[in-house]
């Protein structure tokens, strides 16, 4: 049996392991992907993580997972299907049938991309990772839905690559950060389509059109391809009726990972937080470990 069962191998999830190690205890990190690092991996660079200005977020996860490795941390490939909670520890049901226990667990299983969800978008024409899929539009014309960060992001990597960039979203400003909206203004193949919802896309295999609703006012759009950057949803489905989740489905748990199931703790991007951050994730991976030791001592 471990001390700790980790689910989750993004930033939140790697710092609890090292945490873990640190702190002597026998913890097992699980992942879903195999050689995992969370989502910060389709990021092409991340300029506000201190100390690492400009650094590829493929190399700022690698460089977790690594650490990780070098204080001995122990990973299982697996995807969980069940966590239950037995007389005195957790028990993790695999899809393989599999079954780990352990004394305490620490949830950090992230977010999934929020889906488009209109007609002809489940085919495969919608993309929701600009630097996974951008390579193959070069010199075309594309569109990017969304209004954070993640979507002007999206639009600045693409305006290098694809000759022309629509950026459409659904109010009349956008919810990125300033800075991020000033670079973005200031490419000239990026062009803003505001007020407007999209209802439809049109193709095959290829996305060729969009059916737009501008206050009312049915248009379309040609294009060569479409990227969505519409938020994120929890990954939490296997935790109904185990602990406290909010409306949206993020776990109920405060600065110190705690949930109200004893032994649950939360980190990262799967709880309820003001703010979802490289930053904010590894320290919740490092609070949880704290709060999870505190617990381990009171049994």
């Amino acid at each position: 049996m471990y001390d700790i069962i980790i689910i989750g191998s993004g930033p939140a999830g790697l710092t609890a392991a090292i945490y873990a190690k640190r702190a002597m205890l026998n913890a097992v990190v699980v992942e879903k992907d195999y050689m995992g690092t969370g989502q910060i991996s389709v990021s092409e660079r991340v300029e506000n993580y201190p100390g690492l200005y400009g650094v590829s977020g493929y190399d700022l996860g690698e460089g977790f997972r690594e650490h990780a490795l070098a204080l001995g941390t122990e990973f299982y490939d697996g995807e969980a299907k069940a966590i239950a909670k037995e007389s005195d520890y957790w028990a993790v049901t695999f899809s393989d049938g599999r079954v780990l226990e352990a004394k305490a667990i620490i949830y950090a299983a992230g977010t999934s991309y929020r889906r488009l969800g209109v007609e002809g978008s489940e085919k495969q024409c919608v993309s929701y990772c600009a630097v996974c899929d951008g390579a193959f539009y070069q010199n075309k014309i594309v569109a990017v839905i969304g209004g954070g960060d993640t979507a002007l992001g999206d639009a600045a990597y693409l305006s290098k690559i694809a000759k022309k960039v629509y950026l459409i979203h659904r109010r009349d400003e956008f919810r990125a950060n300033k800075s991020l909206q000033a670079q973005v203004n200031a490419v000239e193949n990026i062009e803003f389509i505001l007020n407007t919802t999209v209802t439809k896309v049109n193709g095959g295999d290829k996305a060729e059109e969009l059916v737009l609703n501008r206050n009312g006012s049915i248009d379309t759009l040609k294009i060569d391809g479409v990227f969505c950057a519409l938020g994120s949803l929890p990954n939490t489905e296997l935790l109904k009726g185990v602990c406290s989740l909010d409306s949206f489905g993020y776990i109920i748990a405060g600065e110190d990972g705690a949930t109200d199931a004893k032994g649950l703790f939360a980190a990262g991007d799967v709880r309820t937080t003001p703010l979802r951050q490289v930053i904010t994730a590894a320290a919740d991976g490092a609070n949880a470990v704290t709060s999870a030791e505190n617990y381990l001592r009171s049994l």
